[in-house]
């Protein structure tokens, strides 16, 4: 083995993205592997907490993102049906910005950080072996890589997870979420206010609405509905105003006027992963594998896939990464799994019978 160790990530997603940038800012000698072909601006909002906007300070694009988003004082909660105000949650005084983004305009200013000729697409791995010194990858392109450790950001789908600990489905929550994008100039005929964050709720529902860009032109809400059984083909399926109205019959006029601005909306399945038993699972050797609060109930909740890639670079490159394995082995084993762990438990005793509610924003 040569005397600069390599670091392999399977997922360039936000989670895979902030953690190679990190590592190879601290000098490790990264490549990123990523499905599909290339890169595009998928999904639709996401909350960015001071914390996280910490970490792209580090990354050095705390100041683009400033600009990008959205900027609320207040998380609202009101009641659905009447608009009564059940919370205020502030969120400024924190040392960092609280904003609202596209993830796809954030997933595109991490691309920029990462150095030139390290991400990969098209890279679908099919297995994934430890040899006596190095791990091999192989992809469904034919190709053939070795790392001396391999970190897994691959999604609740995870590859590097199954090769841990086994095939093993995501539970359906029994829950769906309705997404859609709403042009800000649908919203200007309506004399009404639209809150720059806010929580609609009622007994068994909700809808979460905010703002992606900072100049306000696109708002943005997903929903929090009972759906028995998932009993479609895809990641999500095409919904329409007349379901929506439906499934908010009575809520404030507010949600009504969304809802009728609504040109697109889609519906996505909430589905979840127990927690894992140990962390890393036995002797995982060189593969770490992603934080379960990236997968678990808080798959769709941003916060948590970038916090968890931050403590992995600790350290430079003259720390010679195979002699830190058990170092960084125990570091997820003592500090991620109960905080991950326990975020899933809390949040599965706190939402009972529905699992998938509180945590995808």
């Amino acid at each position: 083995m040569g005397s600069t160790q390599k670091i392999a990530i399977v997922g360039a997603g936000l989670g895979g993205a902030a953690a190679a940038t990190l590592l190879q800012q601290a000098g490790f000698d990264v490549d990123i592997y990523e499905q599909a072909p290339e890169f595009s601006r998928l999904g639709a909002g996401i909350h960015m907490g001071p914390n996280i906007m910490k970490i792209f300070r580090r990354m050095g694009i705390e100041k683009q993102l400033d600009l990008m988003g959205s900027h609320p004082e207040h998380w609202f909660s009101r009641c659905g049906e009447t608009g009564d105000y059940l919370s205020r949650i502030p969120l400024t005084g924190y040392g960092a910005s609280y904003i609202t983004v596209h993830r796809g305009d954030l997933h595109a200013l991490q691309m920029s950080t990462l150095k030139p000729g390290t991400l990969h697409f098209n890279k679908r791995l099919e297995t994934l072996e430890e040899t006596d010194t190095q791990v091999r990858l192989t992809f469904a392109d034919g190709e053939v890589t070795y790392a001396d450790i391999v970190i897994g950001a691959d999604g609740i789908n995870s590859k590097i997870r199954e090769e841990l600990l086994g095939v093993e489905k995501p539970l359906y929550s029994g829950w769906v979420a309705h997404r859609a994008l709403i042009r800000g100039d649908q919203l200007a005929k309506y004399d009404l206010k639209f809150e720059d964050c806010i929580k609609w709720w009622t007994e068994d529902r909700h809808m979460m609405v905010y703002y992606t860009t900072g100049k306000r032109d696109e708002y943005y809400y997903v929903t929090g509905v009972p759906h028995a059984e998932w009993d479609f083909q895809g990641a999500f399926v095409d919904s329409s105003r007349e379901e929506m109205f439906d499934a908010f019959k009575g809520y404030h006029p507010t949600v009504q006027a969304l809802i009728e601005s609504t040109e697109s909306v889609t519906k996505w399945p909430l589905r979840n992963r127990n927690p894992l038993p140990l962390w890393p699972p036995g002797a995982a050797g060189r593969r770490l594998p992603p934080d379960e609060t990236a997968h678990g109930p808080g798959r769709r909740h941003g916060h948590r896939r970038r916090g968890d890639a931050h403590p992995l670079p600790a350290g430079n490159r003259h720390q010679r990464l195979p002699h830190r394995v058990p170092a960084l082995r125990s570091q997820p084993q003592g500090a991620r799994l109960p905080r991950a762990s326990g975020v899933q438990r809390q949040h599965l005793a706190a939402h009972p019978g529905r699992p998938g509610l509180g945590l995808r924003l």
